[in-house]
């Protein structure tokens, strides 16, 4: 009889760790999958990397959406947040800054994190509008009353004036405006030689390059250097929020800054945060978070909520877009890889200097 008792004593044993061997298999098979199977998980984390001037939407935006969340799954998400120059932030992205989400001043920036295998293949099309949540143009502030008389781009090469813009390297607002620059010569009329020559002699007049966008605002107006500021239309706005307002012209000829956001593939999947960050994303085409956006100075995609938000955008005689350059394959190649155009604008003015 107790012989018979440990043999049935051994065999329920043995059938015990099967189950429980499979149920940890199969647990694992669930995780590798990115499947995020966790069913107690009630709090949960994203870490948001976005380009600088776009802090004060998502400072609004994020407690609308994860009280939404929080009501409708009963889960609270934590959304960690990182904000500079696009140029820099993606430099973070590709060094190892886990970012579940990014939100950055253009494509390229993006493209750049897909190539290193962090984003897939079309993410383009994983969103409304292809993923482009906002959009601004470039404008030009002058001091209180514009004693320099300043009405358009060509006004920036007269010598006695002083130009505060981003650094191309480090800015991705800083790219648009150096295209807008380039495309006021190019496709007015002018060849590239005589665009060269233009925005050479603009950037001779740039006593220094901030890295991002903020930054040069920062530089302008608490700093007080400078005659004229180039820089987003949404930050001028913002800034005019915040009682820094200062007059400003909207060259007519401009380019369409048009600002992407994605997820980051590999680390949401690494982070079982998928269903929340593509969430997310989603709800910053909705109306309310396209009202915040518009609220802070951005196009908004939808011009009716634009409108709706009381914002006055002036219109634009001749708005550029990406696709005239090219696209940013090109554009990086021709304007902003080493040894490109904007190196020689560099070059020039570091030997003239």
């Amino acid at each position: 009889m107790v012989a018979g008792a440990e043999k049935l004593v051994s065999i329920w044993r043995r059938k015990f760790v099967y189950w429980m061997t499979l149920g940890i298999c199969l647990s694992s098979i669930l995780a590798s999958c990115g499947l995020g199977f966790n069913p107690n998980q009630n709090n949960i984390e994203l870490t948001l990397v976005s380009f600088a001037v776009t802090r004060a939407a998502y400072e609004n935006i994020i407690p609308q959406f994860t009280q939404t969340w929080q009501k409708e799954h009963h889960q609270n998400v934590i959304i960690n947040q990182s904000y500079g120059g696009s140029g820099s932030q993606t430099r973070a992205v590709l060094d190892g800054l886990d970012a579940d989400i990014v939100a950055l001043a253009l494509a390229l920036d993006v493209k750049k994190i897909q190539q290193a295998g962090l984003i897939e293949p079309g993410w383009e099309e994983e969103l409304p509008n292809n993923s482009i949540v906002h959009k601004s143009v470039a404008a030009i502030v002058t001091r209180e009353g514009n004693p320099k008389n300043i009405k358009n781009w060509t006004d920036l090469v007269k010598p006695e004036i002083q130009v505060i813009t981003a650094n191309p390297k480090t800015s991705g607002g800083a790219k648009w405006n150096f295209l807008a620059l380039w495309g006021s010569i190019t496709k007015n009329g002018g060849n590239e030689e005589q665009a060269l020559e233009f925005i050479t002699k603009i950037f001779q007049n740039a006593p220094v390059l901030p890295r991002d966008a903020r930054e040069a605002s920062d530089v302008f107006f608490n700093q007080e250097q400078g005659d004229a500021l180039i820089n987003y239309e949404n930050e001028i706005i913002l800034a005019a929020n915040h009682g820094e307002k200062l007059p400003y012209i909207v060259p007519e000829i401009n380019i369409s800054i048009d600002n992407p956001v994605a997820v980051v593939d590999k680390n949401v999947n690494k982070h079982k945060n998928r269903q929340v960050a593509e969430a997310f994303l989603q709800y910053l085409f909705t109306p309310t978070a396209q009202k915040e956006f518009a609220k802070v100075g951005f196009r908004s995609i939808d011009t009716a909520i634009s409108n709706e938000v009381g914002q006055d955008f002036p219109q634009v005689d001749k708005l550029l877009t990406i696709q005239d350059f090219g696209g940013w394959n090109q554009v990086q190649d021709k304007f902003f890889a080493d040894g490109g155009i904007f190196d020689k604008v560099e070059n020039a003015v570091a030997n003239k200097s």
